[in-house]
């Protein structure tokens, strides 16, 4: 144990230009510059940028770097990269290893490819990616990564790095802003950090290269439930198995590497489902390091033979997989501002603090929701595995006491610490939690910190961590407005909590988000209700919307409208893909298929009556009467979804009409289609079933 400790220690951040290889590698005063740069925020001077790329490399080279790439997150919402290497000629047909601080700060990949939203015509090419001293660069593979954001020729952001570094920078100025006026003078820095807890699949590789719908759509389009499923609920937390171990342990080791600090592994709620979940980070290197983390999964899994499945419902009727974003706020000295302390009551800068957050929360429901939509997390929203479609908070019922003391102008009976009885004496008894936790809340305070439920597993948490900082940004603004003119702080600070409460105790809801009643109860309160992508993404240029993000800085307009559209045109293009892939799995394979095993059987009944004229054939003539009635339901089922595929090619210009199209008229008859073909699967005879079953991709590792 000793001895793998050890070699933890040796192997973590190794791979990573960080802070000791900095320091180890660079003079001191050009370290100090660069240092300052990555933990203040300061612009980069030019001047060192040369020193610091030739310190890099150098370094790069010892790890057995070749190359080296700007790597970018854009529009698709995973990365890119394009690998140079460091040669340059020399006399004599010699080369040497050179790497500039021009390289270093500036590249210009091809921008004609990439999702643009309308902000790039294809035959305008040029794109620029700029160095982002605030996320190391490290080695993977024989290349060195030097993480960078991505802009347009005339200056439109074009990925989901940019917006993120502009909206932590909001909520940093509007936060110092807030807490000097609350007298922390000291305070010159509020930065947001985040720790996504990764939930996926592993499936035996060979197995799911079998099955043409996750080698497309990385969900399962046709299937029908095994006689298990995860009723017993003996997966989550149950014994890891040996293979499954072993792949952990070899991602644990390829991920230190890196200097992401993964924690926590488990198995998940649904069989053949896992989680892995990190130490808190600052918001855009814990961004890189789940987009890293995503990347690497998958690799490792290729490695031990496995397949990882990332799309948020790659089995009907088993739960999907989801990544749960713990969200926080700290101060440069030191403070976390969503701790509650002792006397939480008594804590006017927690108050405050959440109370911004309930205001931002309420007012930018939508904006909330539409951070978590995509064609894939639709299928697992709402389906009582996850939170509904609705925003709601849950703060527990001390909290909620609190408030409500604060609201009503009485004081509050404060929660008394309890020990919970074990019954065993052998056993410690336990402090007793003043409030529960709830896993039903989308948006839940968990101690120090904000759990938002909702995102997808497949998901950038830039996204919906740009929103947060900014929506929290704009209460952290408007609650300093009414400050700087207040004579007495505290009193006025009190009584915005107060004014708060009574207007937005809408959104916070304790109780069970699975039951139906609730969605009837929000309904009451007025809260929005986006049960589907297409009703969520358009939310994002609403006028107020974009007055926010205006505001802020985080985004132009027309940069909004891009992302609308992007968000849109990707929600059509997944539900095509799998729609195509549908009719061809129905027309290659099924249908061949049951036309085999009916072929068979009534050949076999035949051959039995030719033997025995009295016999009795009951059973497969019955059989062959069902099966061949879904038959022709799924031939009349294959044929209806392909004409709803070609009657989209009415609306392809217009990108909200063409994703209303794939939802209402689409997706209805895939789902007809695959109801009908899982039927089939439990009559036909597993010989003759033409892919791998539920069953085969769950339970066979």
């Amino acid at each position: 144990m000793e001895k793998t400790t050890g070699n933890v220690e040796e192997i973590f951040g190794s791979m990573v230009f960080n802070n000791a290889a900095m320091k180890a590698k660079l003079p001191d005063d050009i370290y100090s510059a660069l240092k300052e740069t990555i933990e203040e925020g300061k612009t980069l001077d030019p001047t060192i940028a040369d020193i610091v790329a030739k310190a890099m490399m150098e370094w790069a080279i010892e790890k057995g770097a070749t190359h080296y790439t700007h790597w970018f997150q854009p529009m698709t919402g995973i990365t890119a990269e394009k690998h140079d290497s460091f040669i340059s000629p020399a006399d004599g047909g010699r080369v040497i290893m050179e790497f500039s601080g021009k390289e270093l700060i500036k590249g210009e990949p091809d921008a004609s490819s990439f999702p643009s939203g309308g902000l790039r015509a294809t035959f305008e090419a040029r794109g620029y990616t700029a160095w982002g001293p605030s996320s190391y660069a490290f080695v993977k593979g024989k290349t060195l990564y030097i993480p960078t954001v991505f802009c347009s020729y005339s200056g439109e952001t074009l990925d989901k790095k940019t917006p993120l570094l502009r909206s932590m920078e909001a909520i940093n100025k509007e936060g110092v802003r807030l807490l000097n006026l609350l007298g922390l003078k000291d305070v010159t820095r509020v930065t947001t950090t985040v720790g996504p807890e990764q939930e996926y699949f592993l499936v035996d590789r060979k197995v799911s290269y079998k099955r043409t719908d996750l080698l497309f759509c990385g969900r399962t389009l046709f299937g029908a439930m095994p006689p298990k499923g995860q009723e017993l609920e003996d997966h989550y937390f149950g014994a890891i198995k040996p293979r499954i171990q072993a792949f952990m342990d070899d991602l644990n080791q390829e991920l230190w590497k890196l200097g992401i600090y993964a924690k926590t592994e488990h198995n998940e709620v649904a069989p053949a489902q896992h989680e892995l979940a990190p130490i808190f980070g600052t918001t855009n290197v814990a961004t890189d390091n789940n987009q890293l983390t995503m990347e690497i999964l998958k690799d490792v899994a290729r490695k031990h033979d496995l397949s990882c499945l990332l799309h948020e419902k790659p089995f009907d009727g088993i739960n999907g997989s989801g990544k749960h974003n713990n969200w926080s706020l700290s101060t440069n000295t030191g403070i976390n501002l969503l701790n509650p302390g002792k006397e939480p009551e008594k804590n006017i800068r927690f108050l405050l603090v959440l109370a911004a957050i309930i205001k931002a929360v309420d007012e930018y429901q939508d904006l909330l929701r539409m951070s978590c939509a995509s064609a894939g997390n639709d299928h697992r929203l709402g389906a009582s595995e996850a939170p509904p479609a609705i925003i709601s908070m849950f703060i527990g019922d001390e909290l909620a006491d609190v408030l409500d003391s604060i609201e009503n102008e009485v004081p509050y009976e404060k929660h008394t610490s309890k020990k919970m009885e074990m019954g065993v004496n052998i056993l410690p008894n336990l402090a007793k939690d003043t409030s529960d936790r709830n896993r039903t809340s989308p948006f839940a305070f968990t101690n120090n910190k904000f759990e938002f439920r909702m995102l997808g597993s497949s998901f950038s948490i830039a996204g919906p961590n740009i929103i947060l900082n900014t929506i929290v940004a704009e209460s952290f603004s408007e609650f300093s407005d009414i400050l700087e003119k207040a004579d007495n702080i505290e009193k006025a600070a009190l009584q915005i909590v107060r004014d708060t409460i009574k207007k937005h105790k809408r959104i916070i809801f304790n109780g069970n988000n699975y039951a139906p009643e609730w969605v009837e109860e929000a309904a009451r309160r007025g809260l929005k209700n986006l049960p589907t992508s297409v009703d969520a993404i358009p939310m994002l240029v609403e006028d107020k919307n974009i007055k926010l993000f205006t505001k802020h800085g985080v985004y132009t307009e027309t940069e909004l409208r891009s992302r609308c559209e992007i968000l849109l045109e990707n929600y059509s293009k997944v539900i095509r893909i799998e729609a195509l892939t549908m009719l061809d799995m129905s027309a290659k394979e099924i249908m061949p298929a049951v036309n085999k095993f009916l072929a068979d059987t009534s050949a076999a009944a035949i051959a039995v009556k030719n033997v025995v004229a009295a016999a009795d054939c009951t059973m497969q003539e019955s059989i062959i009467a069902e099966v061949s009635a879904l038959l022709a339901e799924t031939y009349k089922a294959t044929k209806a979804l392909q004409a709803a595929v070609d009657g989209a090619e009415e609306h392809e210009e217009n990108v909200q009409g063409a994703a209303i199209y794939y939802r209402d008229q689409v997706l209805p008859k895939m789902t007809d289609l695959r109801t009908v073909a899982d039927k089939l699967e439990v009559l036909v005879g597993k010989t003759y079933w033409p892919f791998p079953t539920y069953g085969d991709l769950l339970f066979k590792i």
